[in-house]
């Protein structure tokens, strides 16, 4: 079995798809839809499917533009002119789907004289390896394409259009698969590509799998379950926050370090967040001493000096980042960017199989406490690893619960 086909069968594991053989352009279409996340009232999805069709062409023009700058510097033109033409896809697919039309039916029709159901079909693979046409050639054709898309997107004003909306998509569709094959872009490996990215932030059913550390000695494992207690002390004239477990202090008392304070002193709470979550956290495997010496490889590698400076700068820059935004207040999703930049920081590391919804989830979650814990000024956190959750309770209400359990021992 090829690479390709390795990856188009564990896509059809997660989707639970029997199907076989080349990516169908319409089993396609229908995981594209599957992970939509956009506005649902029909006129508004149908412009916001159109202006995301026409930003993603633009962002493909954009990359060749790069490269022409740039040169044989820009290194990641193949990879991110095969994302962005991913994105293209999975716009036009939604899109169509909409219309009430299939990728099929449309493929068909932009392409007459043959039979196409799958990527294959759509692209034989010897014409991808003819040689890339010119620059001029290829700018060309994807400035058509565009010119194209914003075409639809000033006289499409309704779905009622019937045969010139299909019309107008199908030309779409020619010139994408044109513009593809000039610029020696496999359409099926964008695809597929494409899936992987948008199932790794969407999945259809989240799936966490073993905590990273389940196969290591449970002397040499994160504890399964913490409670910590965060609380502002006032020492020699200035606030510090302090973090305890079992009354015993965890780490130093901290300060914001900054002459204009933002409650970075709070800041530990993203550590436990990625422990509790991810399972993953070498700065807290050093505070409660749970670092893995009996594997000599793992404890160097995984739970060493640079993995800590590496958690601590996503920390940092997570938190300087979610202050831009309110803290994330009333948000329910993080930006992709961001979310791709941490995959970067965190390749050769164990965490790097976790997706990208996974670290959403994560930083939302620390959020949602540090926001907490800005307002009260200080709490209870209970970290539950095994049920990957985080929950947070103020000083005032672990107090009363003390004293309720002390009433009903003495009773």
């Amino acid at each position: 079995m090829t690479n390709k086909m390795r990856k188009i069968a564990d896509l059809r594991s997660e989707l639970g798809s029997s199907q076989q053989g080349a990516l169908g352009l319409n089993e396609y279409q229908q995981c594209a839809t599957q992970t939509y996340r956009g506005p649902t009232y029909t006129r508004e999805k149908y412009e916001f499917l159109l202006l995301g069709l026409f930003g993603e062409v633009g962002s493909l023009l954009s990359e060749l533009k790069k490269k022409q700058r740039d040169s044989n510097s820009y290194l990641s033109y193949k990879a991110s002119a095969l994302e962005e033409t991913g994105d293209v896809l999975w716009y036009f697919a939604n899109t169509i789907e909409l219309c009430g039309i299939t990728l099929q039916e449309i493929a068909n029709e932009a392409l007459p004289g043959i039979s196409l159901r799958t990527f294959n079909d759509l692209q034989p693979q010897n014409s991808l390896f003819h040689g890339p046409a010119n620059s001029a050639h290829v700018r060309s054709g994807l400035l058509a394409l565009a010119g194209s898309v914003g075409t639809l997107l000033r006289r499409s004003r309704s779905l009622d259009h019937g045969e010139s909306i299909k019309s107008g998509l199908s030309e779409i569709f020619a010139q994408l698969v044109a513009a593809s094959n000039d610029a020696q872009i496999d359409l099926g490996d964008a695809a597929l590509a494409n899936l992987s990215k948008v199932l790794s932030r969407w999945p259809i059913q989240r799936q966490w799998g073993d905590l990273l550390d389940a196969a290591n000695d449970s002397t040499e494992q994160l504890p399964r379950q913490m409670l910590v207690r965060f609380e502002e002390r006032q020492i020699e004239g200035r606030l510090y926050v302090c973090q305890s477990m079992n009354g015993v202090d965890i780490g130093d008392p901290l300060t914001d370090n900054r002459m204009l304070e933002d409650d970075y002193r709070f800041h530990d709470v993203f550590h436990l967040a990625f422990a509790g979550i991810l399972g993953w956290s070498p700065v807290l495997r050093s505070l409660l001493k749970v670092r893995r010496e009996n594997c000599p490889k793992t404890n160097k590698n995984q739970d060493g000096a640079r993995a800590k400076i590496t958690e601590e700068g996503i920390a940092n820059w997570i938190f300087s980042h979610g202050l831009r935004h309110q803290a994330f207040e009333h948000i329910e999703s993080v930006d992709f960017d961001l979310l791709k930049t941490i995959g970067e920081m965190v390749k050769g590391y164990e965490v790097e199989r976790l997706p990208p919804w996974a670290w959403e989830y994560a930083i939302l979650e620390a959020f949602r406490v540090f926001r907490f814990l800005r307002k009260h000024r200080g709490g209870i956190l209970s970290v539950d690893m095994d049920n990957r959750c985080l929950k947070i309770s103020s000083l005032e209400q672990s107090v009363e619960l003390g004293r309720t359990e002390s009433s009903l021992q003495g009773q």
